[in-house]
């Protein structure tokens, strides 16, 4: 008999927690999960599911205007925001419960409440203490709110999804993927927005290329983006229309009826007793683990955002899998962060795996780039403005393709399969004797043709 109360104890019942207990328990390990929300994580309850059903519905308006190129005659459709987001709402109660159904099924015990540490083997949850033999961390993370005068007049993506109704004007904070999704959605949904970031421009971390096509692209959409800009203060006035003071901008102060900001994201990690128990954190709270998702602390594990390295749920979901056949499966799994392909569920969208180019050149010295822009056949008829980007990266020496982005309409779909030639170490030559599917997109991937010598002493 166990000296412990169970084999694994999973603290967060999101993506990779769920994955974890469900493998763990599938090997016969005794599992056991806790949670102080509602069982999905972020990507199901207020990340990546209903983040995509509002950017699907913010396209509708420019797919109504594009019928009429194909012979489409109709009223003017009306939008509704309080039907989308009950919608929203009533898919994700019925995933959330999906998820707490197969954590049953799977003899799974769910804890409610927040868990909290008390020794490398002993957990509370409110009046409960539960002793494991392995602790796993999968408490994700939270939106980082900058510390400004007037920022208790902001919201995060977490509140974004739960507005009575749509605002007519909105200012979003910040460059990364949060924002310029966001800006998607409710400039697609019919609000006036403007975009400040205090970079030079926007996807920091991105392929250049990429980052400017976006850029061009929202901008034909109606987004006003503002670089090298930011808020110093955030004021509600009497009539409740927020002022905000923008610095490093030439409009001074902005008038809107809501500021969102999505200024990067926190890890879990603060009140449940780590840093008291020996467990190492990096310098913005998140868990520090080796290859293996272990933490300094030999019985404790961790995965997902909390972990502060990759934070994509197909990624939390692997690190779990790997943690729990690790512990459990009788084969150690250690977790491959190369070559993660990820989307930008922007308008238009993003997809890329691999390096960009900056990264390529400096891990590989000399590249063949290509690279192509063009009006999608769809838009022949439709008569919109809107340009898709696609781009290889290619190491010289070897002719492997290493990189791989794409800006335009299915770009996320078209990525998932050229992300497993990247991740094959496939080369140039073998995209090229792929016969294409004629016409799509995705045939530009194995008919690029004219490229681009670039060179480490060159600038990029």
């Amino acid at each position: 008999m166990s000296k412990f109360d169970c084999d694994l104890f999973v603290i967060g019942a999101g993506s990779g927690g769920v994955r974890a207990a469900r493998i763990a328990a599938g090997f016969g390990a005794r599992a056991m999960i806790a949670e102080n929300y509602r069982v999905g994580g972020t990507c199901v309850i207020r990340g990546c599911v209903p983040k995509k059903l509002l950017a699907y519905a913010a396209h509708y308006a420019e797919d109504f205007q594009d019928a009429r190129g194909y012979g489409w005659s109709h009223a003017n459709p009306a939008f509704s925001w309080p039907e989308l987001i009950r919608n929203k709402d009533r898919e994700i109660g019925r995933l959330s419960s999906i998820y707490s159904g197969l954590l049953a099924r799977s003899g799974i015990a769910i804890l409610e409440g927040t868990a909290r540490l008390i020794d490398p083997h002993t957990i509370e949850v409110g009046e409960r203490r539960v002793s494991a033999r392995y602790v796993l961390v999968a408490t994700g993370a939270h939106p980082f709110r900058p510390p400004l005068p007037g920022i208790e007049h902001a919201i995060t993506s977490n509140e974004a999804f739960e507005l009575r109704q749509l605002p007519g004007r909105i200012l979003i904070v910040g460059g990364g993927y949060v924002a310029v999704e966001f800006a998607g959605i409710f400039a697609g949904l019919g609000a006036m927005v403007t975009l400040s970031y205090r970079g030079e421009q926007i996807l920091r971390g991105f392929d250049d290329d990429v980052r400017s096509h976006l850029h061009e692209e929202m901008g034909r959409k109606g987004v006003r983006i503002l670089l090298r800009s930011g808020v110093s203060r955030i004021d509600r006035r009497a009539d409740g229309v927020l002022e905000v003071a923008l610095a490093g901008s030439p409009e001074g102060n902005l008038a809107c009826d809501a500021v969102m900001v999505a200024t990067g994201r926190i890890p879990n990690t603060a009140g449940i007793g780590l840093s008291e128990i020996g467990v190492e954190l990096d310098g913005e709270g998140g868990v520090v683990v080796d290859r293996y998702c272990r933490s300094s602390v030999v019985s404790v594990y961790a995965v997902g955002d909390v972990t502060n390295r990759i934070a994509l749920t197909p990624v939390a979901i692997r690190e779990g899998a790997a943690v729990a056949t690790t512990l459990f499966g009788g084969t150690s799994v250690p977790v491959d962060h190369a070559d993660v392909p990820s989307a930008v569920f922007s308008q238009p969208p993003v997809g890329t795996v691999g390096l960009t180019q900056s990264e390529a050149l400096e891990a590989f010295g000399e590249l063949e780039v290509y690279r192509t822009t063009f009006r999608p056949l769809r838009h022949t008829l439709s008569g919109r403005e809107e340009y898709t980007m696609m781009k290889l990266i290619v190491d010289a020496a070897s002719q492997r393709v290493v990189g791989a982005h794409m800006v335009g309409s299915d770009a996320p779909e078209i990525i998932q399969g050229v992300a497993i030639a990247v991740k094959a170490g496939l080369t140039k030559a073998q995209f090229d004797s792929t016969v294409g599917i004629h016409p799509t997109a995705a045939e530009e991937f194995v008919t690029l043709r004219d490229k681009e010598l670039v060179h480490r002493t060159e600038t990029v």
